[in-house]
């Protein structure tokens, strides 16, 4: 993975477009409001912010988290929606030291539980660079001669075995998308587990996994069985063609 070069925005599935941190209002409805970094919803908005950086620029050689939540504003939009502005602190679980700042608005379409949250982010600062442990894991899964396979990521003692962690960390990728789909303003979801990973061969150059994942939804408390096929190329990162959850029709 290419470093993010300062100030630049990330790349689609979205269109994607450099920013202002934070303006002090927009062009419909009221004044967007100072809200406390502590503030349910503000932190909400941001979890939501992270899981489609996650889908957008994860992969099995860098997990992005976030380590603070800086600043956060809210403006209501006449007849569109809640509108939150972000000024986040992230840091790469392989590389504590490195951090980078982002800047995010996360909109919430008024009164919809089926719209996906609309998502701008810009990234301050180089994220490290995973070229070549990319390929290497990449080069690793193509040369096997059984299809992967494995469950229970992490085990009920909250482990990762060192060989499991870029399947672990692709699971980041692929929850990051099912979070970011299915989120609300008032839900937060956070990936709990990986229940079951299954290697797919398949006769082009992306590695698929099907993955059954647990996704903790913190709000209710609820602890939800995900099914996502994920499909990653060191060169043309992750997409997820299709999720569900477990029993439901595919999306």
């Amino acid at each position: 993975m290419s470093p993010v070069p300062c100030g630049d925005a990330l790349p689609p599935p979205r269109p994607l477009r450099p920013r202002p941190a934070l303006p002090a209002g927009g062009g419909s409805g009221a004044r967007a409001m100072e809200l406390p970094p502590g503030h349910f919803p503000a932190a909400r908005a941001a979890a939501v912010a992270v899981e489609y950086l996650r889908y957008l620029r994860g992969g099995p050689g860098s997990g992005l988290r976030l380590r603070e939540l800086q600043r956060a504003r809210r403006q209501d939009i006449d007849d569109v929606g809640h509108k939150y502005y972000l000024e986040l602190e992230l840091e790469d679980v392989l590389d504590k030291d490195r951090t980078v700042s982002c800047t995010a608005e996360v909109l919430y379409h008024l009164g919809s539980k089926t719209s996906a949250p609309d998502v701008q982010l810009t990234v301050q600062g180089e994220l490290r660079s995973t070229e070549e442990a990319d390929k290497e894991f990449y080069n690793r899964i193509r040369s096997l001669e059984k299809e992967l396979v494995a469950e229970n990521i992490p085990d009920s003692h909250g482990n990762v075995p060192p060989e499991l962690e870029p399947i672990h960390l692709l699971a980041w990728v692929a929850s990051g998308y099912v979070i970011w789909q299915n989120s609300t303003e008032n839900t937060k979801f956070h990936l709990a587990q990986v229940k079951h990973v299954k290697q797919v061969k398949r006769n082009d150059e992306d590695l698929q996994f099907d993955f059954v994942l647990l996704l903790h939804e913190m709000v209710s408390q609820e602890v939800l069985p995900w099914e996502v096929t994920l499909l990653w190329h060191p060169q043309r990162g992750a997409r997820v063609p299709q999720s569900r959850a477990a029993g439901a029709g595919s999306s």
